[in-house]
């Protein structure tokens, strides 16, 4: 505890009196500090114990003492000392008076203590609490180390850490789940902080913020939030609530606690990153045919995965899209949110890891290729990521780029934290099946560019129809280039050749049928199939000839 006004009254060499603010002697000191200056307001910083003896003021004038006791109260200064026996036998009726008045604590410090000894004491008491801290500090970071370093690992460390702050502690992974909080009732009120915790991963590391408790709640709490990593990118969030501001000896601890959670989660990034670079060789084996090598190599990290049905994903930034050009705009790595790929791996290594379940993820140059389970939690992941991504583009539909916010201007983010991607899914493969795998997850790919879609599943592509394939520019515009002749034809007045065509065409060249449908002589359809021929100058016995003009009809049609 720092001195307050009440220790130093009771301190036995300083013999001082109170003669105001009794029930304010529990306020801290910061400092004690001597001044005669008739307004020395401008050189107090707060917290100050003020050591008068009235050399330069009328202490006797009691509007004078009104205005003088108001502007220390104003200031923040919490006690004022008056020596005696210097310019004054005792306190003047007229300060006394204004103290009691403003409730600033007066204390009377007789002539043979000189105010060097307050000064002294305030220092020592001072000093005392410094090294108190310092040392419950020292003594945090010891047990917090062997928490750490226990089997138990961060959830003890974090049960230590709750301990020594009286309070809760809670660790978020990169997606902003929680991974394990302290004591076990604070796993629900670390839960709803998960979007502060996913705001602050998208702020340079380190990062910090406060978050106040909510109003309604009982026993509400002050929480602070601290980012993880070495690196500007954030890797985890460390979370602590209590019931006040962090003193000298919790902000030790809660140091100590952030820098052994870091090496635990750089420790483990690198970790990660062999893991990965072994996932990578053998997904070049499984791309050229070899299984067995494969599996082999993969051995018990990745060898379980191999064995069952999995997923083959490609992932690509979907700031290539057109129409997104303005995203894509290059960025300061140290600002603005972690890039797409990144953020789409931690969601997914995230998920995987909640329940052991085996997922390789590879960054391929601009790509991300992902092997997971068949109806895994990988692959849920992958989807929710999807629909998160497609629910803030519809959000978003229809407004401009003006009225959008500079975030939404500057990067591809939706509201949730989660940047734009685009995904192609395989259908479910075996190891010996994965090169026809990854070539089903490019196509999908391919075709969610084409499509405007986050995610596009094999299965999609191969049962569903080709004609949603022809919204494409580049179709759109051979369709009109062909049938240009015919719909200028038509525009003169002369006869309706494209609808002639489309009749006869999805009657598959019935001409009774065709003509039916048209309400016109089979005679006269036949007629208008010859000035088709002449005007495009090919043969409709052709059967590409009819293919390309179905698919043109059909891609003209909306």
């Amino acid at each position: 505890m720092p001195p307050t006004l009440a220790s130093l009254v009771h301190h036995s060499a300083l013999k001082l009196a109170v003669l105001a603010g009794e029930d304010r002697l529990d306020t801290p000191v910061r400092w004690a500090h001597v001044s005669e200056l008739v307004d020395p307001v401008p050189w107090m910083d707060g917290g100050e114990l003020l050591l008068i003896t009235a050399m330069k003021i009328d202490a006797e004038d009691p509007e004078a003492m009104r205005g003088y006791v108001r502007r220390l109260v104003r200031a923040g200064v919490v006690g004022l000392g008056f020596g005696v026996g210097v310019n004054y036998e005792q306190v003047p009726r007229a300060l006394t008076e204004a103290a009691r008045t403003e409730g600033l604590p007066l204390l009377e410090v007789p002539r043979r203590t000189p105010f060097l000894a307050i000064t002294k004491a305030v220092s020592a008491a001072i000093a005392a609490d410094q090294y108190r801290a310092v040392t419950a500090g020292f003594e945090a970071q010891r047990e917090l180390t062997r928490a750490a370093l226990s089997a138990d690992g961060p959830a003890a460390l974090l049960a230590r850490l709750a301990a020594h702050l009286g309070g809760w502690a809670a660790l978020y992974d990169a997606s902003g789940a929680v991974v394990a909080a302290a004591p076990e009732w604070a796993e629900r009120r670390a839960a709803r902080l998960s979007a502060d915790a996913r705001r602050l991963r998208e702020r340079p590391a380190p990062a910090s913020a406060v978050v106040g408790a909510d109003p309604g709640d009982e026993g509400a709490d002050r929480v602070e939030l601290q980012s993880l990593g070495t690196g500007r990118r954030t890797r985890a969030v460390l979370a602590v609530g209590t019931d006040a501001p962090l003193g000298t000896a919790d902000r030790y601890a809660v140091h100590s606690a952030i820098a052994l959670l870091t090496l635990t989660t750089e420790r483990s990034r690198a970790l990660r990153d062999a893991e990965q670079r072994l996932g990578a060789a053998v997904l070049r084996m499984l791309l050229a045919g070899e299984p067995e090598h494969a599996r082999t190599v993969a051995g018990e990290l990745y060898g379980g995965l191999l064995d069952t049905p999995f997923r083959m994903l490609v992932a690509e930034p979907a700031s290539d899209v057109p129409g997104e050009a303005e995203a894509a705009e290059p960025r300061d790595a140290g600002t603005g949110p972690p890039d797409p790929l990144g953020g789409l791996a931690d969601a997914l290594e995230t998920a995987a890891s909640r329940v052991a379940e085996p997922v390789l993820v590879v960054p391929d140059g601009g790509r991300l290729i992902v092997l997971a389970p068949d109806g895994g939690a990988a692959v849920a992941a992958c989807a929710e990521h999807a629909r998160a991504i497609e629910a803030r583009r519809s959000a978003a539909k229809g407004r401009t780029t003006a009225a959008r916010t500079p975030r939404e201007r500057t990067a591809p983010v939706s509201d949730e934290g989660r940047l734009d991607v685009v995904l192609g899914l395989s259908a479910p493969a075996a190891a010996v099946a994965a090169a026809a795998a990854f070539h089903q997850a490019e196509q999908a790919l391919s075709v969610a560019r084409r499509r405007g879609r986050v995610l596009v599943e094999h299965e999609e592509v191969a049962a569903g129809s080709v004609l949603p394939l022809l919204a494409d520019e580049a179709v759109r515009a051979f369709a009109d280039g062909m049938l240009r002749a015919l719909r200028e034809h038509d525009a003169t007045g002369r006869g309706d050749l494209v609808a002639s065509l489309r009749a006869w065409l999805s009657r598959h060249g019935q001409w009774d049928a065709a003509a039916a449908d048209l309400g016109v002589h089979r005679h006269t359809l036949r007629y208008r199939m010859r000035r088709v021929e002449e005007i495009l100058g090919r043969s409709l016995d052709d059967p590409d000839v009819r293919m390309e003009l179905w698919l043109a009809l059909k891609a003209t049609s909306k």
